[in-house]
């Protein structure tokens, strides 16, 4: 099966090379045939990612100048000794997976409750971890009072006072914020693909831009990020989003809005084959050529598609870390890998993305037991071989 998977892979790999023109085009594939040639001899040679040393990622990827780290929850940490055991030791980076959304952070329009958030803000900072926000503005996760309180007319005070008083509340204690979250939806049939969401009704799409500059007064260490989903396959769907995204970050950046980076969130399918490396690498560059860094922000696999024998899914799901990686990794301007998680213990793909056998899903480096997996290996592997970067 692996040995079909690598055939499909060099196939579709060839054929994209087709969409592609120029003497820039030809320098990827070459680059690339190489590193298809690498993953044949992978898959066929090295299936059980052998690593040196026992490491952890979050230095293994400190010395390669990137961040590595995951997404938590406060009960989670608080509530198993050994998870946040494992945590700490393998993430330099922790992102509240929940706390500093809308609807934990305001129990009122008047209120905000940070009680849960500063609890992961000094368990990052007691185990020597940067902090990340995730997210100040989105359309989903909202309070129930946000639909009877919040109109056309007091939107933007709304939302300009709630990211002054949240992203203000840890100013200086943060790495990086997702400013906005997933403001592009091509379905929805707008010009500009931007998502209609009660932010673009209420104040149109200038939202973006006030919530970045609101970002900005009241944090000017942190990071900002555009975060985004759906921009990794040679798809029609992954292919507008890159388009849209591209513009998005092409007219903030005109009109001097300070965006930073482009969080990509690299929720990754087992079992697609519509994988293009020149297309993905093609626009990282479109993106860095814009001044800004990268973040693969969410990565997982999920695995509902992909044989029952662990073994053998494992497999696969490290070979998708790992040449997932091997693309982004060689870009630059890419700063950070992010896993949505750590353990398969606690994954959202456990309830949104279950198996249809009722076997545990397997999407993260570590096991239900707090064991490394092949993915570990793969991720470890792609830190170790990658190229030098700069924060």
């Amino acid at each position: 099966m692996a040995k079909k998977r690598v055939l499909r892979g060099r196939r579709n790999f060839l054929l994209g090379l087709g969409t592609l023109a120029g003497t820039g085009a030809l320098a990827i594939a070459s680059r690339y045939w190489h590193q298809s040639n690498q993953m044949q001899a992978l898959a066929d040679n090295s299936r059980d990612f052998p690593v040196v040393g026992n490491t952890p990622l979050r230095n293994r990827a400190a010395v390669k100048g990137l961040i590595y780290g995951g997404a938590t929850q406060q009960y989670m940490l608080a509530s198993n000794t050994a998870f946040a055991t494992s945590f700490a030791q393998e993430c330099g980076m922790l992102v509240p997976e929940d706390e500093l959304k809308w609807r934990n952070l305001r129990p009122s329009p008047d209120s905000f409750d940070f009680t849960q958030s500063d609890w992961l803000a000094e368990f990052a900072s007691t185990h020597n971890m940067l902090f990340r926000g995730h997210t100040l503005v989105w359309h989903a996760k909202l309070p129930k009072w946000f639909k009877t309180t919040v109109n056309r007319q007091n939107a933007e005070k709304f939302l300009v006072k709630h990211i002054t008083t949240v992203a203000g509340h840890y100013a200086g204690k943060i790495h990086s914020w997702d400013v906005v979250n997933e403001a592009i939806y091509p379905n929805d049939g707008r010009s500009d693909g931007l998502r209609n969401t009660p932010w673009l009704k209420f104040l149109g799409p200038d939202y973006i831009d006030i919530a970045f500059r609101a970002a900005a007064e009241a944090d000017p260490q942190a990071l900002l990020v555009y975060n985004d989903y759906s921009m990794e396959y040679d798809t029609p769907k992954d292919e507008a989003r890159r388009t849209a995204v591209l513009k998005l970050l092409e007219r903030l950046k005109s009109k001097g809005t300070p965006v930073q980076a482009l969080g990509i969130q690299a929720h990754l399918w087992g079992g697609e084959a519509r994988f293009n490396a020149l297309k993905l690498k093609a626009f990282l560059e479109n993106v860095a050529s814009l001044g800004l860094k990268i973040m693969i922000t969410e990565l997982d696999v999920t695995d509902k598609k992909l044989p029952k024998d662990v073994k053998e899914r494992d497999r696969l799901v490290a070979e998708i870390y790992e040449e997932y990686l091997s693309v982004v990794l060689d870009e630059p301007a890419v700063i950070a890998v992010l896993t949505w998680g750590l353990s398969d213990r606690y994954t959202w793909l456990t309830e949104k993305q279950p198996r249809k056998d009722g076997s545990p899903v397997r999407p993260l480096p570590l096991d239900a037991q707090m064991k490394r997996k092949l993915v570990w290996n793969a991720i470890a592997r792609a830190f170790d071989s990658a190229v030098q970067h700069g924060n």
